[in-house]
């Protein structure tokens, strides 16, 4: 009787192995290196030294081709100046695929989404429609060619499960152009002339960007009907009620008199509070009074905690609400202060935690150590709690570094490596052709995403593998982007940057124009021998020893951290 117990036993432990295996090679495959140290997940989120990526709506990637045409937007258009498809549904899409997180994205900025005008216009550059998102119509909706509500909640919901956070683009200065399909609004809402100087701080606000660009009144306090036009649209949509029933609760709430910005304001704050947007990334910022700022930050923070509360089980951090802002020409030399002429502007007091730095793309050929000592010096003095957002290549800039693609590693080791925050324009990281024979103005920045290139050429493989190292590498330690900096070894090019926050520690060693084959980095005074160290760029590891970490790998780059 024993014998036969210790036989069944036998068979049940054997029965149950087989299932283990079996179960086991059920799992889905996994693709990260073994030898790769993993990094803890108490590593803080950072706005300071955040891996941004900027990309328009339009243009990125097609989810859903059943919302490609809207509104008979069908007349023939400039090169790359018609909606080209891309939505919403097309950036969930290449979350869930892990595109962001293999390039070591922690933010996503997308351009606007809300309803653009439904006609088009010719600015001398080609007619063009609303593709990019800046030439609203309707601040309460969402464009249907960028998606719905549903399309936007799902987004943020799947980057919030992958770790990245959400900037929402927006647009408090002007409404779209005037077209046959789109009427002006009120002279009581905008002004249609003059057209800006850009000398002094009036002719700088007080006025229209370009010809036909209608400037909301954003200094006005002077209460205003809503549109007749937005009425109707709004009873022909059967939304009237409700939208009248919240915006008596928001005035009732705040105060504040029904001027035009507070609307645009409340607006634009709904999506915070519904969605959980977790910042703005704010247009045309100084050719609006500095005082709508402060209330645009107020309101999104309320509407941000008032989301976070009602959805406690969905809270990343505890990271206030993020505000960077679109200054053009501001640079990180100046500081705090931008100047007008006439006039300075603090604009990091009213609500702006950053500013993109205008100022990188002509400091991006200087040796590195100068680059990197300027703006690590700069963020930890004058720019002391705040930050900038640094690129090389945007939308809007007709003179981006490399517009040729020539040095695309030199400009993923500037951006990416620079200290504070990073902006990777879609494309960046393939070498997205920027010189589009037959376009006219910025339409040649816009081209749609080059998907095909990153699978069939393999000179792009190589560069975005190269991105994507040095991304991942700057989203797991926050003392790339927010550390402060210092040169441990001048030849061959050693740095170390430190990041400190109360109970989290973040140290790391860069070494950049290294020989390939044998190298020596000299870490003495920073890492004490004995210490095991992991180079993730060549997936190396490596223990210090006599004040050096000595390695051999194919690469002129080493990226160390500490083995946890």
């Amino acid at each position: 009787m024993h014998r036969l117990f210790v036989w069944v036993l036998v068979l049940a432990i054997l029965n149950a192995c087989k299932l283990e295996k079996k179960e086991a090679v059920e799992q889905p495959e996994i693709t990260i290196n073994q030898n790769q140290p993993e990094i803890k997940e108490t590593t803080p989120f950072v706005w300071e030294g955040a891996n941004i990526y900027f990309l328009l709506t339009d243009r990125f990637n097609n989810g859903d081709i059943n919302n490609d045409v809207n509104f008979e937007r069908t007349n023939e258009t400039g090169l790359l100046r018609g909606f080209m498809g891309g939505d919403l549904e097309g950036i969930t899409q290449k979350i869930q695929d892990g595109y962001f997180k293999d390039l070591g994205i922690n933010a996503i900025w997308f351009t606007p989404v809300v309803e653009q005008i439904h006609g088009d216009t010719d600015e001398t550059t080609g007619n063009t429609y609303g593709y990019h998102g800046y030439w609203a119509k309707d601040w309460t909706s969402l464009d249907p060619n960028f998606g719905t509500r549903k399309a936007l909640e799902t987004l943020v919901k799947t980057a919030h499960k992958n770790g990245i956070r959400i900037l929402m683009d927006v647009v408090l200065n002007h409404t779209g152009p005037v077209t046959s399909k789109d009427p002006v609004w009120p002279e009581e809402w905008v002004r249609t002339e003059p057209i800006c100087e850009f000398t002094t701080y009036e002719n700088t606000t007080a006025c229209t960007l370009v010809h036909n660009l209608p400037d909301i009144l954003t200094a006005s306090n002077e209460a205003v009907e809503l549109p007749d036009a937005l009425l109707a649209k709004w009873k022909d949509e059967g939304r009237l009620s409700n939208e009248l029933d919240e915006l008596q609760l928001f005035f009732d709430r705040t105060g504040y008199p029904r001027a035009p910005r507070y609307y645009i304001i409340k607006w634009l704050a709904d999506y915070v509070n519904n969605y959980g947007i977790d910042g703005f990334r704010v247009d045309t910022v100084k050719h609006v009074n500095e005082n709508a700022w402060s209330e645009l930050y107020k309101e999104a923070s309320i509407a941000f905690e008032s989301w976070k509360n009602k959805h406690p089980n969905d809270v990343l951090d505890d990271n206030p609400f993020y505000m960077v802002g679109e200054v053009y020409g501001y640079n990180i030399s100046s500081g705090r202060q931008f100047d007008f002429g006439d006039k300075k502007v603090d604009y990091f007091d009213h609500g702006f935690k950053s500013l993109i730095n205008f100022e990188l793309k002509n400091d991006a050929d200087k040796d590195y150590e100068t680059i990197f000592k300027k703006y690590s010096t700069i963020l930890h003095s004058k720019l002391n709690g705040k930050s900038v957002l640094n690129y090389l290549t945007s939308h809007d800039d007709s003179s981006p570094y490399d517009k040729d693609r020539k040095k695309p590693i030199r400009a993923a080791n500037v951006l990416l490596l620079t200290p504070g925050a990073s902006q990777v324009y879609y494309g960046d990281e393939s070498s997205r052709d920027l010189t589009i024979e037959g376009t006219v103005g910025d339409a040649t920045l816009r081209s749609f995403m080059n998907w095909e290139d990153q699978d069939s050429l393999p000179d792009t493989k190589n560069i975005l593998s190269h991105w994507q190292k040095l991304g991942k590498f700057r989203r797991n330690h926050p003392a790339i982007g927010a550390g402060k900096h210092l040169r441990l070894a001048k030849k061959p090019y050693v740095f170390s940057r430190t990041y400190i926050d109360e109970d989290f520690k973040d140290k790391v060693v860069v070494g950049l124009d290294l020989p390939i084959g044998k190298k020596s980095l000299w870490v003495k005074g920073f890492f004490g021998d004995g210490t095991k160290l992991y180079d993730t760029y060549s997936e190396t590891h490596v223990e210090v020893q006599n004040g050096k970490a000595i390695f051999e790998s194919d690469y002129d780059i080493a990226l160390l951290e500490l083995v946890q």
